[in-house]
């Protein structure tokens, strides 16, 4: 359970760096960019991918490049939600991607749905409707925060299909990810250099590592403990989701005086028994 819990609280602190950082003048930009450096870096030293796998032919690029610009570009949007909506709803709408996900695989990867599997993604989706719920309204910032949430959870479900797309693809995973990391820093890097004639601070540039390091630990620790618990994996699923959950309510509500309104509240607890749900269903 250590891995578990050290994978949920590196997944919050991600959240809690970005956040802050905004509120500090940092360029998210920057930093979500540069955190790819990093992230590619220790996914080569930690996994070890079998570099012959890259080949011109055989090596499916178009979806590395869609993984490429898909990666910098939600995390941007959740860069965006933290701000406008809140540590708390963003991270339930990064967590219930997996409604989405596995609503794709029904249609993709023709995945079998059970009674308790239809279940959590209906209390999911109800969860997410909540969530948006809380931000409804005309000012600019609640049609921001419901906007940015709604990306955030649409965002991360693309991530997900077209990675397993690409696994599926016969593309060995820890390739996979190091491809789509170096891919995700050479274009978003390119982006600021050509708009801004600039690679970013020093200070943008050493966030942006702190940040990659913290990202690639949440991956990492997540994948060791699935390996270690490999008959138990929905323990793995439920364990890091709803701690995830947990963590970013005590970091929204003690750190940021974040407040929990009652669809806000209603939604939490549909989002963890959503997990529960899909858990077991798995």
């Amino acid at each position: 359970m250590g891995f578990i819990f050290s994978a949920a609280l590196c997944s919050v602190l991600v959240s809690i760096l970005l956040k802050i950082a905004k509120l500090k003048g940092y360029q998210p930009l920057h930093m979500i960019s540069w955190n790819y450096l990093a992230a590619s870096l220790l996914c080569w030293l930690w996994f070890q991918p079998d570099l012959s796998q890259i080949s011109i032919q055989d090596t499916p690029w178009w979806l590395v490049i869609a993984l490429g610009v898909a990666l910098p570009s939600i995390f941007l949007c959740l860069a965006k939600a933290l701000t406008h909506a809140g540590i708390l709803k963003t991270e339930i709408a990064q967590r219930l991607s997996v409604i989405l996900s596995l609503t794709a695989a029904y249609f993709i990867f023709n995945e079998s749905f059970n009674l308790l599997k239809l279940l959590g993604i209906g209390l999911g989706l109800s969860a997410i409707a909540l969530i948006l719920y809380s931000h409804r309204g005309t000012a600019q910032t609640q049609s921001k925060g419901g906007l940015y949430l709604l990306l955030v959870w649409m965002g991360y479900a693309l991530i997900d299909v077209l990675l397993k797309y690409t696994t599926g693809l016969g593309v060995q995973f820890a390739v996979a990810l190091n491809l789509m990391f170096i891919c995700a820093f050479v274009l978003s890097l390119s982006f600021i250099a050509l708009k801004e004639k600039s690679l970013g601070s020093a200070k943008n540039i050493i966030a942006g590592l702190i940040l990659g390091a913290l990202n690639f630990a949440n991956i990492a620790l997540y994948v060791k403990a699935h390996m270690l618990l490999k008959d138990s994996p929905a323990v793995v699923f439920a364990g890091m989701n709803i701690l995830v959950v947990v963590l970013g309510v005590v970091a929204g509500v003690w750190l940021f005086k974040e407040q929990l309104k009652p669809s806000s509240v209603l939604g939490l607890s549909l989002a963890l028994i959503s997990v529960f749900c899909l858990a077991f269903a798995m």
